[in-house]
């Protein structure tokens, strides 16, 4: 079966996308930009890329004629407030526009569970998706979820935050809100396994696990599974502002996210329509088990996708990974080069590893406490950590970085800041040959808004002189004594 994929590059997509090629279909990506995805290559010959923006229909004159059935995996959580669901109506209503014009019989849609009367603004502006698809022509199965549980997920990273951080919690009264967790290998093997089900078109199914458990109970588990022992007291008194300033604060999500999340968190995720358990049969995996199985991957480096990885969770411009050269014009650049003897992959290699658990190579508590500082102010700081100790690609998260560039056959890294800043700043390092030895080339550019912009860049310019002298330094000298921990943020 031809199957045309949105979000192939999300926390869901990247994970579902070999499974169907490993089932014999033949998939087509609609993706912004084909260098933010990996796959391995014995599925390149197996899948096709058209890049498209959903939010811009003059980019969809061409698409693919011949699939047979598509998935819909896209959202808008991590955009304004006041933006997000009418960013989801209109990429919904593109998308039916554009699927009307294919040979597509079936389209399946994961959504949130969304049986309460009155929704957060969140789950309606999913259910409203729904609406919006079931006007294709093509017929419409809606896969309703409750929390995912994966290695890289939102919901798994925030409890995870939640309990490894605070011994003891004063938490939101939400946190007595029931819900069903479901494993997201059980999301995938649902997704994959009802794909051209005619006993499923025109269905809606809520999908969740085998507990109903509360928020609270959820952490307690977590903290269980991890060998900690941690105390929670709900208080009424927090307000949902109050409460998405504590999510924000003590978690990697961004206020953003925080603000949905709290104001869903009020209704419970419970699975009422049932049926799919009968059109895909599988075990479901206790919340307790699937904890245990994300951490495995953990342990093992094998996080094949993170929330944190897209562009919804991030202020970012994509436009701006056309910026394969960094902008020069009115900007301050601070530029540093050396030439080493040491082996060029390890020095790579080094580079490679930058942030997350490794740090930043020189003074790693500055940048920490710029991390905090950012935090405090409403940015993303340095919890974002990395979805791999040792891989980057393009559009993957960096603490408070964003990847533009990650070629390693050129040598070449190139950062864009996420942090909030009075301007834009990028972080480039990159490997050559001078003169027959190998040379490494670190620029920091910094393009200032207004008078604060350039009184910022000046105010730091001190700490540049020490800072980025000895990350260069300390990048090309750096060796391995021992093995590092592996466990990603």
């Amino acid at each position: 079966m031809k199957i045309l994929l949105t979000g192939a590059n999300g926390y869901i997509g990247r994970r579902l996308l070999p499974i169907l090629v490993m089932q014999g279909h033949e998939v087509i990506c609609l993706i912004r930009d084909k260098r933010r995805i990996e796959i391995e290559e014995k599925l390149v010959e197996k899948v096709q890329f058209y890049e498209a923006d959903l939010l811009k229909p003059e980019q969809l004159q061409d698409f693919p004629q011949d699939i047979e059935a598509a998935y819909y995996l896209v959202h808008s959580l991590g955009s304004s407030s006041k933006s997000f669901q009418q960013m989801e109506k209109d990429t919904a209503q593109n998308f039916v526009e554009g699927i009307n014009k294919t040979n597509c019989q079936h389209i399946i849609y994961l959504s949130g569970i969304s049986n309460d009367d009155s929704l957060s603004k969140h789950l309606s502006s999913r259910k409203n998706a729904e609406t919006i698809l079931a006007n294709a022509n093509a017929s419409l199965t809606v896969l309703r979820a409750a929390i995912i549980i994966g290695s890289g997920g939102a919901s798994f990273e925030i409890i995870r935050d939640l309990v490894e951080k605070l011994p003891i919690m004063v938490a939101p009264k939400w946190l007595r809100t029931r819900c069903q967790p479901i494993a997201v290998r059980n999301v995938i093997n649902y997704l994959s396994g009802i794909i051209g089900k005619k006993e499923s078109y025109g269905k809606i199914y809520d999908i969740g696990g085998p507990d109903i458990l509360t928020y609270k109970e959820m952490l307690l588990i977590f903290a269980e599974v991890r060998g900690l022992r941690r105390y929670i007291l709900t208080l009424p008194v927090l307000t949902p502002r109050l409460s998405t300033y504590w999510l924000h604060l003590v978690t990697a999500t961004s206020y953003k996210i925080a603000s949905s999340l709290v104001d869903s968190m009020k209704n419970e995720v419970i699975v009422e329509n049932e049926g799919i358990e009968d059109i895909v049969p599988q075990e479901l995996i206790m919340y307790s088990e699937a904890v245990k199985l994300a951490f495995d991957r953990i342990a093992q480096n094998e996080v094949v996708s993170s929330w944190k990885d897209a562009f919804a969770s991030s202020k970012i411009n994509p436009e701006l990974m056309e910026f394969v050269k960094v902008p020069t014009y009115g900007c301050y650049v601070d530029k540093r080069t050396t030439t080493f003897e040491r082996d060029r992959l390890e020095v790579l290699q080094n580079i490679w590893k930058i942030g997350g658990n490794r740090g930043w190579y020189y003074w790693n508590f500055l940048w920490k406490l710029r991390g905090y500082m950012d935090k405090a102010v409403g940015g993303v700081g340095l919890r974002r950590g990395r979805r791999s100790h040792d891989q980057l690609v393009a559009g993957d998260s960096l603490d408070f970085w964003r990847v533009l560039v990650a070629d390693k056959k050129e040598g070449r890294l190139l950062l864009f800041a996420e942090m909030k800043l009075p301007g834009e700043a990028w972080l480039e390092f990159k490997i050559s040959k001078e003169g027959g030895k190998n040379k490494i080339t670190q620029t920091a550019t910094f393009r200032p808004q207004g008078l604060f912009g350039r009184l910022y860049w000046y105010s730091i310019y001190f700490f540049h002189e020490f800072i980025f002298n000895g990350m260069m330094n300390s990048i090309v000298n750096y060796q391995e004594k021992e093995r590092e921990s592996v466990v990603t943020r």
